[in-house]
């Protein structure tokens, strides 16, 4: 067996080249290979195969999405948070007793459009429009709808099917369309034109924003021209924690890549390696160490300025090895939070041959997001306002100007300073949990990207309750029971065990290694 074969059932190899594109959807990572193929680096084919994921994957991302991002640029990480801030309207009492999951009252001001402007002016060598040509093709003459999207499409429409715009743009003929059935949004290939020809600003400030503005005024939403206008994205300095001899980088608060940070964090102070692969004890420390990180997330993170305290405060090593002291190997827990002390979404990777690495996430949020889709625009719009809680005092309560805690997390990995891979796991709360997953592979058992991503996952529901994906084994699960973990069983939805790619660098270019679970590909140059 070769160092990089997979140990568990797969349907895909590792794909070796000097520069790599992997993300969920073929059609898109073969724009991102076009923008390669035509001279572009690696921002640009991220950025190419972003925009067309907006049309080709459309159950988990848009135009109206939001995006995050981390960049090697041959010589150091960047971060890019490009979520959007909640409207000006938007205020505790406008909600009542609770917030909605869709329609307008989710609808913060979407970042994606910002995020692909400010990766490009900053890192890109294509001319802008360049990069929306395979995306605007797609929208205007159409393409084949892949399996996933198809059967993921067909789950959502009961829901939207209401919802404002949503069965004129994404349901032909009065339902989903089904796999290899041609499916065409001629609106969105009109919007990304405007977006590209005015380098975004159409949709902050233009005609787009017009629009927005006049269809939330009429369906009693709160965004304006003048909420989308202030919207910046803004770069930041990554968290870290190192692990085993790897720094995994992520984007600090509002997003949760905090989490699989702090889950580290609290398995640094168990020799993992010491219990078996896929055994119950490494099994149960791994859960027990998430659930942990998680009550701590639920309670304390948010938008960071509304933050009582420094994020980094929750990675302090002490406070962590306290964490981890609350961990009975014989018995599953609920965890409270702690005290620290004082003082439906698309990943998508590419790199190039000259070593640059991008790692990058968009997304609706809840599969189409709001389920808002504005007339005339085909522009679907995320519902991450979702995200907020109103409970008083709490520092995600929603308020005007705020970030909603976000689950959308890119991740990068660098060792002694060189970057190692880029990795990234949609799936709203499994995202945090698979990244954590994924290193633990990695790091402690030695295992091929492939392997880590090939391998079955559990997900934290709330409580003692989880989710084990097949593979794991009757006993395993069995001796996980008695312990008190509560395994449920994940009803096929949106939400599933999230779906990976990784790209390690080689001595001699990339490994691009990709997940079964979605239409997922690897291919390079």
């Amino acid at each position: 067996m070769t160092r990089w074969a997979s140990v568990y059932p797969t349907f895909h190899r590792p794909t070796f080249a000097r520069s790599v594109v992997s993300t969920s959807q073929p059609l898109a990572a073969q724009a991102g290979l076009r923008a390669l193929a035509a001279g572009g680096n690696a921002i640009d084919a991220a950025l190419a195969t972003a925009i067309a994921l907006t049309i080709v994957e459309p159950i988990s991302n848009g135009i109206g999405a939001d995006a995050f991002a981390i960049v090697w640029d041959g010589e150091q990480v960047h971060a890019l948070n490009a979520s959007g801030r909640a409207p000006a309207g938007w205020t505790p009492e406008r909600f009542g007793a609770s917030l909605p999951s869709r329609g307008w009252d989710t609808v913060t001001v979407p970042g994606a459009v910002s995020a692909w402007v400010a990766l490009s002016e900053r890192f890109g060598v294509l001319p802008f429009p360049a990069l929306f040509e395979a995306a605007i093709a797609y929208a205007r003459d159409g393409f084949p709808v892949s399996e996933f999207v198809a059967r993921r499409w067909e789950l959502q429409i009961p829901e939207l099917k209401d919802q404002p715009g949503f069965a004129q743009a994404f349901m032909p003929d009065g339902r989903a369309p089904r796999a290899g059935e041609g499916f065409r949004l001629p609106d969105a290939a009109r919007s990304l034109e405007l977006i590209a020809a005015s380098r975004g600003d159409a949709f902050y400030r233009g005609a787009l924003a017009e629009r927005l503005e006049a269809h939330s005024a009429a369906c009693g939403g709160a965004l304006t021209r003048a909420d989308l206008a202030q919207h910046a994205a803004d770069w930041v300095t990554p968290l870290t924690v190192d692990y085993r001899g790897y720094t995994l980088h992520e984007i600090p608060p509002n997003g949760q890549g905090i989490v699989a940070l702090m889950a580290l964090g609290i398995l640094a102070n168990f020799d993992l390696a010491a219990h078996p692969v896929d055994s119950p004890d490494s099994l149960h420390l791994q859960i027990e160490a998430t659930k942990l990180a998680l009550a701590d997330a639920l309670r304390h993170v948010a938008d960071a300025p509304a933050m009582a305290f420094p994020p980094e405060r929750l990675l302090d090593p002490g406070y962590l090895k306290s964490r981890a002291a609350l961990i009975d190997l014989q018995r599953a827990q609920d965890f409270g939070h702690g005290t620290p002390p004082r003082g439906g979404t698309v990943y998508l990777t590419a790199t190039d041959a000259a070593g640059r690495m991008v790692s990058f996430i968009q997304s609706n949020y809840m599969g189409f997001g709001a389920g808002v889709v504005v007339p005339g625009t085909g522009i679907s719009l995320h519902n991450r306002g979702a995200g907020f809680v109103l409970t008083p005092g709490h520092p995600n309560r929603v308020a005007p100007g705020k970030r909603p805690f976000q689950t959308i997390i890119p991740g990068f990995v660098t060792r002694d300073g060189a970057p190692v891979m880029t990795l990234g796991l949609m799936g709203g709360t499994m995202q945090a949990q698979g990244h954590a997953q994924l290193m633990v592979r990695m790091a402690d058992y030695d295992q091929s990207p492939q392997s880590a991503i090939d391998a079955p996952r559990f997900r934290i529901v709330h409580g003692l309750s989880v989710n084990l994906e097949g593979g794991f084994g009757a006993p395993t699960l069995a001796e996980l029971a008695r312990r008190g973990h509560r395994i449920a069983a994940l009803d096929e939805a949106y939400m599933d065990f999230g779906c990976a790619q990784i790209v390690r660098r080689m001595a001699d270019g990339f490994m691009g290694c990709c997940d079964m679970r979605r239409d997922s590909i690897s291919i390079g140059l």
